[in-house]
């Protein structure tokens, strides 16, 4: 009963991860981090210095920075020690006791540990939710958003990010960030979450797509009556249509595509049908939509849908930005 001796396995890639179904992004203002479980107890059972520890340790680490500049709460959920079988319920049948009463085993692993300002939630069932207050501090916070890192992928931070999905809080499942028993665990949890629960990415994209979003956020403080620099933003002004083109941009519309299809951006032409070629459906189709009208460019899901390539995708959001056209050879591959 007790954790099973975790051989190493390589870390999954971006280009490997599940097609996410649905194109949610992350906003700064929704969000938080979950660091799920990241006690000695736990990563004891992991091969010391070799993957997938090695990217474990460093994406938390980098989210965590992040979060920091973004102002963004951190979470901490951790395992009581030396629980009671009455604690432990159904838990015990599977795990045993847990861990122990002793300080090293329910300690946070050093390279990742909690600062001052952090959350941290005493943690009783496989859901991050469940016994916690997790859901009523996301509430208090305005938050809808849940970025999970931690371990283990299959089961309390799959769980977690399954009853987030029914909470309405939008999961965020970060492929590079989270550790499992095996790589066919880890697999299975990135699969059956960008499925049917969160979005699977990686953790550097996160951080890309957090950013693009502070720059629509900054549009949106610079077009506000009477304002003219808003908090955070840069000094030198700069139009509302000067930011949605670095929001939107031929290679970010390249990126952004190919993320939604767990492709290479290079592997997709410019005439590519993604409908019928690439199997790009209606619900990342609307997804896009979304997220474009957000940043102000007033485009509907049956324009997209009328004319499904990137070539003419791009000539309707420009000319929807009042852009010039640009030539299409940073497409051709």
């Amino acid at each position: 009963m007790a954790l099973p001796t975790i051989l190493p396995y390589p870390m999954p890639l971006e280009s490997e991860l599940p097609k996410n179904k649905v194109a949610w992004t992350v906003d700064p203002n929704r969000a938080v981090l979950l660091i799920h479980d990241m006690q000695q107890y736990f990563i004891d059972a992991f091969t010391p210095e070799q993957s997938p520890v090695v990217e474990l340790l460093a994406n938390i680490q980098k989210l965590r920075a992040y979060c920091a500049e973004q102002g963004i709460p951190v979470v901490y959920s951790a395992q009581p020690g030396g629980q009671t079988i009455e604690q432990r319920g159904l838990l015990q049948d599977f795990w045993g006791s847990g861990i122990n009463d002793g300080p090293y085993q329910k300690k946070f692993v050093d390279a990742v540990a909690p600062n001052e300002q952090d959350i941290l939630l005493t943690k009783w069932r496989y859901s991050a939710f469940q016994k916690t207050n997790l859901s009523e501090t996301m509430r208090e916070q305005g938050r809808d958003q849940l970025m999970i890192c931690g371990i283990y992928a299959h089961i309390g931070c799959l769980l977690t990010a399954c009853e987030a999905f029914m909470q309405d809080i939008q999961p965020f499942f970060i492929a590079d960030a989270l550790a499992d028993f095996s790589e066919e665990k880890h697999r299975m949890a990135l699969t059956y979450a960008a499925e049917r629960c969160a979005v699977t990415i990686t953790t550097d994209r996160l951080i890309a797509s957090t950013s693009r979003a502070q720059v629509a956020a900054s549009a949106e403080c610079m077009d506000a009556p009477g304002v003219g620099v808003c908090t955070g933003v840069n000094e030198q002004a700069q139009t509302a249509s000067q930011v949605e083109i670095s929001v939107l941009s031929e290679q970010s519309l390249q990126e952004d595509v190919a993320a939604l299809l767990q492709e290479k951006p290079t592997d997709i032409g410019v005439d590519d049908n993604l409908i019928e070629y690439w199997g790009l459906d209606s619900i990342r189709i609307m997804s896009l939509a979304e997220r474009w009208r957000r940043a102000g460019i007033p485009i509907s899901f049956v324009e997209l849908a009328e004319q499904p390539t990137l070539a003419s995708w791009w000539k309707l959001l420009s000319q929807k930005m009042n852009m010039p056209l640009p030539n299409y050879d940073y497409y051709t591959v």
